[in-house]
Formats: structure tokens, sequence, C-alpha cells
């Protein structure tokens, strides 16, 4: 990757909230790698992939502005966030974002849920080279040390060698010590959803969204879930194209000759 002229803007995201440990653990993973935008939901959006906020007005306020480190709190998804920031708050297209570090997993099919990444592929989207960081620790005082010096290995790889367009990474840390660093493809498996169902006191019914995930090749040593199960940070290289190409000339064999 060629040297950049002036020093790069990072900006960075998560979908925990403004007030989450680990997007302050984020901040100190990159604040020596350039100049820092925050721009953070003010409020946990978990679960909210790439949704975007259309029906009601976004409000973004500044909470800090000082030399190297500008912070915005924002009434909207980890997506709006990024389109928020990329449309009216830096002063120019950032050099690189990094979204997390979430309070939880986005291995296997979780991706797909995950505001995590849904904010890393918006960045992505956008020809920005872009990585979401996530921990297998769901709670909110959790001990990022270990995420911190291991991501801020990957995150000076990304500076110096670059990532192909279309392209993101979706990093995660396993819970315990870090054993190193693998590279790894999105693990087969899926969710299985079961719903608490309770009722309020006027006899109205309602649900939580519980459930377990289901990894459908535990052993598969290639697989990130493996990797963070076995005590390794894992790399996938996530791409925005969901295109299956190696169908495409299957599928224009098909009959698709409508009778009148």
């Amino acid at each position: 990757m060629s040297e950049l002229k002036e020093k790069p803007i990072i900006l960075v995201t998560n979908d925990d909230g403004l007030n989450a440990k680990g997007i302050k653990a984020l901040v100190a993973m990159v604040k020596d790698f350039g100049d820092i935008y925050v721009v953070a939901p003010n409020r946990t959006n978990s679960g909210k992939s790439n949704s975007i906020t259309v029906e009601i007005p976004i409000r973004i306020k500044k909470v800090r502005d000082e030399e190297n480190l500008h912070i915005y709190s924002c009434k909207g998804t980890p997506v709006d966030c990024v389109k928020l920031a990329l449309n009216k708050i830096l002063p120019r297209v950032p050099d690189f974002l990094v979204s997390g570090i979430n309070h939880g997993a986005n291995t296997s099919v979780s991706v797909l849920y995950s505001g995590t990444m849904g904010a890393a592929i918006e960045g992505c989207i956008n020809g920005i080279p872009s990585i979401g960081f996530s921990l297998n620790v769901f709670d909110a005082d959790a001990d990022f040390t270990q995420s911190v010096k291991y991501g801020r290995k990957i995150f000076a790889n990304l500076l110096q060698n670059g990532i192909a367009a279309g392209v993101c990474l979706n990093v995660n840390f396993p819970k315990d010590e870090i054993k190193g660093i693998r590279v790894c493809r999105q693990a087969a498996g899926r969710w299985n959803e079961e719903f608490d169902h309770r009722q309020d006191p006027f006899g109205g019914d309602y649900y939580w969204l519980t459930g377990h995930f289901k990894n459908a090749e535990p052993h598969n040593e290639e697989t990130d879930e493996w990797a963070i199960k076995n005590g390794y940070a894992s790399v996938v290289p996530t791409q925005i194209d969901m295109t299956a190409h190696d169908l495409l000339e299957n599928l224009k064999k098909w009959n698709y000759e409508v009778q009148d």
C-alpha cells in the first residue's frame, strides 16, 4: 500500500453504544495511527445488521472535540452513523473504518445479523478499508486488553497492505488468553431460535427472543468458530458480493420460457 500523504482519518463506530467499554478499547487500539472520529449510537443497537432509519429524523450531538479525537453521539443505527459521518461530519472520506469491539462474538452466520459488521460492510461499500472487531464475551465489563494487543497488529497489517475492493475483515477474539491469529472462513451453522412467552399485567402476550447457535462443523479447524473456541483470534475476509458465482452457468441452462 502506498504511503499516505497526510495523517489518516479513522472512523470508529459500534453497535453497543457510545458508552460501551468495547468502543473505548477500540479507540485505544487505533489512536496512535491517525486522526480519530468516533460516530456511534447513543444506545445499544445489537442485531441491527445493515438497517437504516427512514421514518423519523436522525439526531446527532458532538460530545468531545480535541486534537486527534472527535466524538459524536447519534440517535440511529450503526449504518446511520457511518452514512452521517461520511456525508455530514468528516472533513473528507476516511482512510479506514473500524467497528466494535463488540461484546459477544460475530462468527458464522451471526455476521448477517450483526450491527458491528453492518457498519464495517457499509464502510466497505463506500470503498473504505474496514474491519469489524468482536470479543466472545458478553459481559459489559469485559477485559479487552488482549483484544487491543492483537487487534492493533491486525490493523497495522491493513494499514501497510491494504485490502481488495469489496472486501472487509471480520475479526473475532476468544474469551481467554489469545494463542495467536488464524485466517479462517466462516463456519457453517445456524441459530435455533426460541421465544420466551410472557404476558403483561393486562393479559397481552409478548415474547423475548432466545435460542442457541448450532455449529454444523464443530471440528473443522479452518473455521472461525473453531478458532475462537480454541484460543485463537479469527480473521475472515468478508465480501459484499453475495452472488453464488459457481451457479451462474447452471442457472442459465434452466428453461425460462413462459407459455401463454
